[in-house]
């Protein structure tokens, strides 16, 4: 690979990693498998190596991941406090020979004789909790390593989680030492679901008409963050904890620390083992390799840590990473079962995707009926036939596909699949996106499928968060009640009452919650409208960034990739929804029955000073990047991603990326601290509290 191209890979995994970083702590809904992440890491790292002058501060493999809550200016709802000792993130790998590898080098840099502890890695979400005089004072989430959100409340309603330690039998209080524990301390360790919960949750899910969760870790990831603490109480999370930190304490080893921990009534794992050499880290990783499949808890890996707490201070850390432990990632879980049949599943922008029809399979803790096999070139590189014996996997416990067919049971009646060229549903001819190697059917207002598809879409939670779902759009498309998302608001108590199953407050509660949906926010309702590629974030950024729906409509393409994070994908998509007629028409019925279409909150016009000026920011500032963009839109100013002729100046904060200050140099482009920034537009205006 050239010079070049190696920076144009370099760019794309960075994106690639943060956008999985951002759902899998964020959004706690991943949409990359483990090994496909740490796979896509890896060649970075490798990039990064050989190409150093690319490497910059904030490339993902020299931070962990962040599951920080938005900002204040946002709504943040949980308060933010820093790790006293920085909360980073393992070293993965899948190769016993890497294990082998992290032994010589512990051993190279200790020079002496030394243990491990290897412990099963629990699949959760990471917690560091604090103690003060044995009570429990402060719960944070890793949040970015440095920071961490506050759930202690949340953490209280964990049921195995003491709030006061116990003193063990047997100990005897001195003078210097009334209770056993250190006057403080902090202890880390993983909160996660168990598969009993997990299932529970999910039923009472699809009950509600919810989307369940894809695996127990997002569950316990989400129910974390709940506002509501006493919901989090009816989760059934429970916690495991694996590491302590405090200023001298009185330990040689890890596994005297966690005893300690045990004997206060901490929950500590007892799947864990000292071992001597690598033959007994590998005796132990194998055997929990088959053994994780009956335990009642997700489990993905073993963490192989140097025991003597001494040894692990002399080897010290990395950017990212302890030198002094390294996590070693099973592979995921696999079986055989047969390929009964495949459907053609159409979505709501009109994707067709092919879907595997099993015979049941045990995989992961759950019975596995169907699997993903995304598109047809897939299926021409599988070879896969109607008959196979297939192999299915969980990539991270996400969702089920099949990565493989065993072709020495291919019997001889098997059937060569076809994937249709029409609509499985309107018989519409199909096109190929050649960018996604997708099939898509071009039929938007005319196929029921992707009609339902965004109904469904557009009453969902994180949408306009309707009280209904598959079921009642179902039964609404079927009388002819709904046909576009404005129906929803010309619907009467007369109309729902036809519908089988309706009663008198079944109708009421519907209603009401469809006129609650009239106080949903902007970004929200842009996002409801089911643009093809236009998720919650970047509805949030386009809303944010144009103000309102009709600055939106007016766009041009080269206008909306003024917005951070739009690129010619999704500009494109976005500025043919609203050249379609019939999408204005539905928006203008919207508009008319009382939806907000435009940003309420937010700053307001205060000056134009920056009118005409468009600014490009980088790196951190004393306030929020969000809140930066925000004033300079009410100086009368526009934000730019990139730099280009046409930028008036590059504000630069801390840790400013080297290649915007590069490209604004070479351009002749002025470079602006905070403080001129501040000083131009008058920072007396934030002051005042005029403008958040």
């Amino acid at each position: 690979m050239d010079r070049e191209h190696a920076y144009v890979r370099i760019q794309e995994l960075r994106e690639i990693i943060t956008e999985a970083n951002r759902r899998y702590y964020v959004e706690s809904a991943p949409t990359m498998s483990d090994y496909d992440f740490d796979m896509a890491l890896k060649e970075l790292e490798a990039l990064e190596k050989e190409y150093p002058e690319f490497v910059t501060p904030d490339s993902p493999t020299h931070k962990v991941g962040s599951d920080l809550s938005a900002s204040k200016s946002s709504g943040k709802e949980f308060e933010q406090f820093p790790h006293r000792y920085p909360m980073l993130s393992l070293g993965n790998t899948y190769d016993l020979g890497e294990v082998e590898a992290f032994a010589e080098r512990a051993a190279k840099g200790i020079g002496n004789a030394f243990t491990y502890s290897c412990e099963l890695k629990f699949d959760g979400t990471a917690i560091c909790l604090t103690y003060r005089d044995g009570k429990l004072f402060r719960a944070l989430t890793r949040g970015d390593g440095t920071v961490g959100d506050e759930v202690t409340r949340n953490v209280k309603n964990i049921s195995n989680i003491p709030q006061q330690l116990s003193i063990p039998a047997g100990f005897v209080p001195t003078q210097d030492h009334r209770h056993p524990w250190p006057e403080e301390f902090e202890i880390r360790g993983e909160i996660y679901m168990p598969w009993a919960a997990f299932d529970r949750l999910n039923e009472e899910r699809v009950k509600d008409e919810e989307q369940p969760f894809a695996n127990p870790r997002n569950a316990a990831s989400g129910s974390l963050k709940l506002t509501d603490s006493r919901m989090v109480a009816k989760r059934g999370l429970e916690c495991t904890l694996y590491h302590m930190l405090g200023e001298n304490l009185p330990f040689q080893t890890h596994d005297q620390a966690l005893e300690a921990a045990r004997s206060w009534g901490l929950p500590v794992s007892d799947k864990r083992r000292i071992c001597r050499n690598t033959e007994e880290i590998e005796e132990f990783i194998n055997y929990w390799d088959t053994e994780r499949k009956t335990l009642p808890f997700a489990t993905d890996g073993i963490v192989i840590k140097v025991n003597e707490l001494p040894y692990q201070a002399e080897l010290g850390y990395t950017a990212k990473f302890p030198r002094w432990a390294v996590a070693y990632k099973f592979k995921a879980e696999q079986a055989l079962t047969r390929l009964i049949s495949i459907d053609y599943q159409v979505g709501r922008t009109g994707a067709v995707t092919p879907v595997a029809n099993l015979e049941p399979v045990q995989l992961s803790g759950t019975v596995v009926k169907r699997a993903s096999l995304h598109n047809a070139d897939q299926m021409q590189l599988l070879d896969i036939h109607v008959g196979d014996y297939v192999y299915v996997e969980k990539g991270g416990e996400i969702i089920p596909k099949i990565t493989g067919v065993e072709l020495s049971q291919r019997a001889s009646d098997v059937i060569l699949p076809l994937f249709p060229d029409v609509c499985p549903d309107c018989r519409t001819p199909l096109v190929k996106d050649e960018q996604e190697a997708k099939s898509f059917c071009p039929n938007q207002t005319g196929c029921p499928t992707q009609i339902k598809g965004r109904l469904v879409h557009f009453l969902s939670r994180k949408a306009m968060n309707v009280i209904a779902g598959d079921a009642t759009v179902e039964q609404l498309f079927n009388k002819a009640l709904v046909w576009n998302v404005a129906d929803f608001y010309e619907l009467t108590k007369d109309h729902l009452l036809t519908l089988e199953g309706w009663k008198n407050r079944l109708a009421e509660r519907f209603l009401k919650s469809i006129e609650d949906s009239k106080k949903v926010t902007f970004d929200h309702v842009l996002y409801a409208l089911g643009i093809r590629y236009v998720g919650e974030a970047t509805a949030r950024s386009v809303a944010r960034h144009f103000g309102n729906v009709d600055a939106i409509a007016a766009a041009t393409v080269e206008e909306l990739l003024q917005v951070e994070d739009v690129g010619d994908v999704i500009a494109e998509s976005i500025h043919d929804f609203f050249a379609d007629e019939a999408n204005l028409e539905v928006v203008r019925r919207l508009k008319e029955v009382g939806l907000q279409m435009e940003m309420t909150e937010g700053p307001q016009k205060v000056s134009d000073a920056l009118a005409g000026k468009t600014v490009v920011i980088s790196g951190n500032f004393s306030i929020s990047r969000e809140e930066m963009k925000a004033m300079i839109v009410a100086h009368g100013g526009k934000n730019s991603g990139s730099v280009s002729g046409k930028t008036a100046f590059l504000l630069a904060g801390e840790k400013a990326g080297p290649e915007k200050l590069k490209k604004a140099e070479s351009l002749g482009i002025r470079v602006m601290t905070e403080d001129e920034f501040m000083e131009m537009v008058g920072d007396s205006h934030v002051n005042e509290g005029t403008l958040f």
